[in-house]
């Protein structure tokens, strides 16, 4: 399968959407499967994994509920409050619904940098780890010290680590990010998505400057554990569904076709425990 491995929908009269305001207008509208489904279609995506965009146990729910009646949609990355005593509980209710593959909370917007090691955390990821789910690491680079302290932490975690952690594009810094990210490749398992990459980068940007932080993560996750992610409909800010389509099928010529696929879909069905 050809797996978009992170997109969103959203309904704003849910109202729990915090960060989506009227100033970001190009995606301040509904956002649901009959707006997906004919780029998929178009660009030959066979499912998606659909991830939260909320910090609501509700929202989680409004997922699951849209993955019971739309074929494409092959896991939903959810959410709980990893800090919350009914945490555990929490987790184990969800996991009886096949739909949830992992859960993310949303640890850029979290103003501790420190957040993810207190140790009030570590029954729900004792808990993540008991059901079989994948927890998606929402870090920029300034957390990725942490998150590896954190993955050997928890060694038998299956981790994956969105948009890259968001390096610096759009300001051509590459140090720090590239050493760390090395770090993570070399002494964990983690894998790393391939997406979110261009709302980071400049908004009239080029395949070159993308180019040395792919060509990067390739070098040290290698294609068996890269995974590609559209972040749609977030990426429409800085490009059409198409246009990453077409940018990555660039980026990633130099690998055999084996290797394309693996990025392409096969790592997302090992990383996600994803059915046919």
């Amino acid at each position: 399968m050809r797996i978009d491995a992170h997109q969103h929908f959203w309904s704003l009269a849910r109202g729990d959407y915090g960060w989506l305001t009227p100033e970001l207008a190009m995606i301040y509208r509904d956002f649901l499967p009959d707006d997906l489904n004919p780029l998929l279609s178009a660009a030959k995506i066979d499912g998606t994994v659909l991830v939260q965009a909320a910090p609501t146990l509700a929202e989680t729910e409004f997922m699951l509920s849209l993955a019971a009646k739309t074929p494409f949609i092959k896991g939903v990355v959810g959410w709980v409050d990893f800090e919350s005593a009914s945490a555990p509980d929490q987790i184990v209710r969800l996991s009886d619904n096949p739909a949830l593959v992992g859960l993310r909370p949303m640890i850029q917007d979290i103003a501790d940098p420190d957040w993810m090691l207190g140790t009030a955390l570590t029954p729900a990821f004792d808990t993540l780890i008991a059901q079989d789910l994948t927890f998606d690491a929402l870090t920029l680079p300034q957390h990725l010290g942490n998150l590896h302290h954190l993955l050997t932490r928890h060694p038998d975690m299956r981790v994956v680590i969105d948009h890259a952690s968001k390096p610096l594009i759009r300001d051509g810094i590459i140090d720090g990010w590239s050493q760390d990210m090395a770090a993570m490749a070399r002494d964990t398992q983690a894998f790393c998505k391939l997406s979110g990459m261009v709302t980071e980068a400049n908004t009239d940007w080029q395949i070159d400057d993308l180019r040395p932080y792919v060509d990067h993560l390739l070098n040290t996750f290698g294609p068996e554990r890269l995974i590609w992610g559209s972040d749609w409909p977030v990426c429409t800010l800085a490009s059409s569904y198409e246009r990453w389509v077409d940018t990555t099928q660039t980026l990633l010529s130099a690998l055999s076709e084996t290797e394309q696929q693996a990025v392409m879909g096969g790592n997302a069905a090992r990383a996600y425990n994803l059915k046919e």
